[in-house]
């Protein structure tokens, strides 16, 4: 059974605001899969190295996916982590992760004052995230004769096609996502043009 549409992010995001002193930043951004998602983390981290704590949440897949986690970073248990992934939850997006990293201001929010910036603070990056619908892909790769890179780049282009940079070596390959509908009319015509003359393989 697949998953209802959704949108993904498409670029990270920026968030900052300050309560009594102290600032909340929350970063944003799209994340297929945990390691992706751990990865962002670590990289606002090394950013802030100086932060009293960088809490964290994600969904790194569709919305109704078991894939996803969060973190308090030393906050108190429940005012950081979880209520930033509620926000996640109700926002309907897939594949996201958001980081908030904390620059303590000297006075303490108490757990309900917590639990309001870490969600106001996650809330305002996804009202400035920019996002596009899924769009459930197959990888493939495609090797072919250098004779061919043209009108096999003409046939891409009428397709709903993500390809990589081409490796050229003795033949030509290339890596691309293809949108799952278009998959078989993609290879059924990089097949005729090319008289048999491509290797389509999964990946």
């Amino acid at each position: 059974m697949s998953s209802p549409p959704y949108s993904v992010p498409v670029d990270e995001a920026e968030f900052a605001l300050e309560i009594k002193r102290s600032r909340f930043i929350c970063y944003a951004a799209r994340a297929n899969g945990r390691g992706e998602a751990e990865d962002f983390i670590r990289t606002i981290r090394s950013r802030h190295p100086q932060a009293r704590h960088v809490c964290w949440a994600y969904i790194a897949g569709a919305p109704d996916t078991t894939i996803m986690s969060m973190s308090d970073d030393g906050e108190p248990s429940g005012t950081a982590g979880m209520p930033m992934l509620k926000v996640l939850q109700y926002s309907g997006l897939g594949e996201v992760v958001v980081a908030v990293v904390r620059y303590f201001g000297g006075t303490k929010l108490g757990t309900g004052g917590l639990q309001r910036a870490y969600s106001d603070a996650v809330s305002g990056a996804l009202e400035i995230l920019a996002t596009r619908p899924f769009v459930a892909r197959k990888s493939l790769q495609l090797t072919f004769d250098y004779a061919l890179e043209s009108q096999i780049r003409h046939v891409l282009s009428q397709y709903d096609v993500e390809a990589s940079t081409p490796h050229y070596q003795q033949q030509v390959s290339l890596q691309l996502a293809v949108a799952e509908q278009d998959h078989d009319a993609l290879c059924r015509e990089l097949t005729d043009i090319c008289a048999g003359d491509i290797v389509i393989a999964p990946l």
